[in-house]
């Protein structure tokens, strides 16, 4: 996959199909455009996603940006896996947030990217104040023969998949919602630093993980999960918060993989197929806590789900 850093005209004359959209956890909705997309390919065309660096409310509402379900190189090699050909990846920045709608579809779209045919979702929105719409892509694409495909929201339990359901979904500790939402299991990857070391005197060391600062992480709690480690499965458990029972401040991620006995400091780790187990709480002394600690081991080691 080819990725281009601004909306530049293409250096080929293959003709170009695209899709637009943020695809923040690139979940099953976001898929359908991209199938969509796909099948407006023909022979010797090219297809690509526009999207966006960083979120639009990062320009539009700092003080309101949400957490993101994907980082921005988990995003991109999601959308690689997809088989498009090309990615247009540019900052939402002052120039495209006062872009009027139509100049982005005739100037953007048409003249600079020479498009065919776009993809997009049938509530999607774009151009200064959120003007555009599919009636209006349909309308000026129309009028200089590219098609537009908007693509209706997917629906999970009579309920429309979205990124901000998804969200909800992982913040609330319902992981399993998430996973089945995203089609695929919600990932947390990160770099291992070092930690205070008390799971190596209780018995079970752990591995404190270090995610991207913006990225959306589980309610605090006990987890069943399944780590990985240089192409590798691990059954384990993960807690997420403060560790009551030391005093803790800061929010933290550790990990405990079954029958792991490598040091990973500095290595990057990720987790998946989260499982609420219960939440936090503070323990009377060490021997309490280390006792809920080999019951919630238990979990890990004869879980309800597989590693795969």
């Amino acid at each position: 996959m080819k990725i281009h850093h601004l909306l530049e005209t293409p250096a080929t004359d293959r003709p170009l199909v695209v899709a637009i959209g943020f695809f923040d956890g690139l979940h099953r909705g976001h898929r359908e455009i991209v199938k969509t997309l796909l099948r407006l390919r023909r022979p010797g065309y090219r297809a690509a996603v526009v999207t966006f660096r960083n979120h639009p409310a990062t320009y539009l509402r700092p003080d309101r940006v949400p957490p993101l379900i994907t980082t921005l190189e988990e995003r991109v090699n999601l959308l690689a896996s997809t088989g498009i050909d090309e990615l247009f990846l540019t900052p939402f920045d002052e120039h495209i947030a006062h872009m009027d709608a139509r100049v982005f579809l005739t100037d953007a779209l048409v003249a600079t990217l020479g498009i065919r045919a776009l993809a997009i979702g049938e509530n999607f929105r774009f151009g200064h104040g959120r003007e555009g719409d599919a009636a209006l892509a349909r309308t000026v694409l129309g009028e200089r023969g590219v098609d537009v495909a908007a693509v209706p929201p997917l629906t999970d339990q009579d309920e429309r998949i979205s990124s901000t359901r998804v969200r909800a979904a992982i913040l609330s500790g319902d992981t399993a919602t998430a996973d089945r939402l995203l089609g695929a299991p919600y990932t947390l990857r990160g770099t291992v630093a070092l930690g205070a070391g008390r799971g190596h005197d209780l018995g079970f060391p752990t591995a404190n993980l270090v995610p991207a600062a913006d990225k959306t992480l589980p309610a605090d709690g006990v987890y069943a999960c399944i780590g990985r480690y240089e192409g590798r499965d691990y059954r384990g458990l993960v807690s997420i918060g403060t560790n009551p029972t030391f005093d803790g401040a800061a929010r933290t991620v550790e990990a405990w993989l079954l029958d792991f006995r490598t040091s990973l400091y500095g290595e990057e780790l990720s987790l998946r197929e989260f499982r609420f187990i219960r939440e936090q709480r503070r323990f009377d002394d060490v021997a309490a806590l280390l006792a809920q600690m080999n019951d919630d081991a238990s979990h890990a080691r004869f879980p309800s789900f597989s590693a795969s």
